[in-house]
Order: C-alpha cells, then structure tokens, then sequence
C-alpha cells in the first residue's frame, strides 16, 4: 500500500509517499481499507512542527478516514468485514490501509458516501460542538461565520441554519461568497473590501449575537467589536497565521463572552460523549437536517499540494484523498 511520510518537520512539499505493508489486525482490532482520508488545517501544523503537540518524525499525518473493514482480530464482533466505517486517529490516516481498534470505529450510516464520510468528522463535530456544547445558538439569532467558505466554516453555515439561526459568512472572494450562500448563508461579508465591524452591525440589526471563528488574525477584534449585548464570540483556531490579542474592555462591554473551542482535546478526553455528539451529526447527516458539500477528491500522491493549498487559503470546502 501507499502512504504518505513526514521525515522532517517543514513545508508540505517535503512531505513523501513510500510502499508499505499493513499490518494485521490484533486482537479487538479491525483493519480497513481506506476510501478517502479528510485533509485539515491542524494536519500542516503537524507536518510543520508547530502544533502544541509535536510528534517526532517519521509519522504519516491524516486524522480522519472512511473506509471498508477487510479483516477483523480475535475477539471482534462489530463492525464485520465489508462495513464502511470511519474513525478519526490522531495520525495515520493517509493511507491505503489503516488498523485501529474496533472500538474506535463507527459505522457510517445508509445514505451517506465515504469520501463525504471522510470529510464531516472534523469540520462538523467542531461546529456541533462550538454551536450546541461551548454555547448555545437560539432559533432567530444571528450568527457570524469567519472563513465562511473554509471546512468548518462551511460547517458552522450549515449547523447554525439547521439550529434555526441565521447565518451571515465572512469571506475573501466572490468565488468564496458563492460557496457560502450555496451552504446557507443569508448574507456574506467580503472582509477584504469591506468594513467588517460595520457590515456585520448594519446586516445583525445592530450586532450579531455569536461570531465563530476559526481565522483569527486581524479580523477577530473587529468580529467582537460586532457583537451586541449578551453576545458570544466562539475562538476555534487562527488559520491565518497570527494569534489575536483582544481587548478586554471590549469583552466587558454588553456583557460579552469568549470561548475557547478545542473540540480535538475535548473528543480525546471524553470519548463517550464524543460518540455522542458524532452520532447526533451523522444521525442529522442522514435524515437531510445537515448537508455536507461533496468534498473535492485528491490523489494520495498530492497531500503536499493540497496542504499548500490549504495554508495559502485557496481551498473552498473540503478536500480528501484518495489511495
């Protein structure tokens, strides 16, 4: 099989594919064939080096996958062979095959195809939980989306829609716009050429009441500077590189709030209630509630690409690859 290698901490197009041989599933294990592999922004800070958990290298990225059990370990007795699961790993997921404990597999419901399978875990249970665990969305409410048109923004337009909200994206392209309104958004903010704080004040009728933001950079204090009273600002990750400073007094004032968002952590440290959340998502997945953009479907030989790509905001949506 295939699989994509970091030898060395550094840019994407460093990053490998080498031949290697899967290994069999031990007791309590499954071995699945891996039909598409979710690609993440967390996933170039690890091939980076700069996440806050730094994994030595060799190590092959990838935290998420959907894909056919073709072998099952002694003492396994759900999922079978021939199931199409998905799971998410911490690393390991982009390639041909991956072994991991039965326990950590779900299956992926009627309906739903793998590669979009591949592609909500992360983006989704993210926004579920930002949206419904770290705080509370009420039907009418107005919701503010940086990186509309990013995985979790995506996400959050969809959830936040499903919620009864409404929905505003802020985005850096007519192109991005498109693909915000397409996931629910009422109104978009092209943060680029627009006044962000004011927009947003003028569309949420004098502030919005949440703003989720896995961006931050410059346009995190002008999000908050948008929020009304009583609103929530949801910090989720700084895909554009810098971490902001905010200013307190502006937290103080209307009685706002900020979040931390870490759903990773927070999946890890309390799986049951994880595979509780998930299966709210796949359940809403299922019955039509929530509606997963296709992802764009890459080989496993251009993971370095796509992860450019991604670090250079050019990626609308989703992408998976494929071994």
């Amino acid at each position: 099989m295939e699989r994509v290698v970091c030898r060395q901490w550094g840019p994407p197009e460093e990053l490998v594919v080498e031949e290697a041989t899967a290994e069999p599933p031990a007791p309590g294990q499954v071995r699945v064939a891996v039909a598409a592999a979710g690609v993440n922004f967390v996933d170039a800070l690890f091939v980076a080096g700069t996440y806050q958990i730094k994994v030595p290298p060799p190590f092959t990225p990838g935290s998420e996958l959907a894909g056919t059990v073709v072998e099952v370990g002694d003492g396994v007795t759900a999922p079978a062979a021939g199931d199409l699961v998905l799971t998410s790993l911490g690393l390991g997921a982009w390639a041909g095959e991956v072994t991991v404990a039965a326990e950590r597999v779900t299956p992926v419901p009627d309906g739903i195809e793998a590669t979009v399978a591949a592609a909500v875990v992360q983006s989704y249970c993210t926004a579920w939980f930002a949206l419904t665990r770290r705080l509370t969305v009420a039907p009418g409410e107005t919701v503010l989306v940086l990186g509309g048109a990013g995985g979790v923004g995506l996400a959050a337009i969809d959830v936040a829609t499903a919620l009864g909200a409404r929905a505003i994206a802020a985005v850096s392209s007519p192109a991005k716009a498109e693909a915000a309104r397409a996931a629910g958004a009422v109104e978009v903010i092209d943060y680029e050429r627009e006044d962000l704080k004011a927009r947003a004040r003028e569309l949420g009728g004098g502030g919005v009441d949440v703003v989720v933001d896995p961006v931050g950079g410059a346009h995190t204090e002008p999000a908050l500077r948008a929020l009304g009273r009583g609103g929530r600002l949801a910090v989720i990750g700084f895909a554009a590189g810098t971490i902001p400073s905010l200013p307190a007094n502006q937290v103080l004032l209307n009685n706002r709030t900020v979040v931390g968002v870490d759903w990773g952590a927070w999946a890890m440290q309390h799986p049951d209630e994880q595979a509780m959340l998930l299966g709210e998502v796949l359940d809403r997945v299922a019955s039509g509630a929530l509606h997963p953009a296709a992802p764009t479907v890459r080989p496993l030989t251009e993971a370095g690409a796509v992860l450019r790509d991604l670090l250079d905001r050019r990626v609308q949506g989703k992408v998976v690859l494929a071994p």
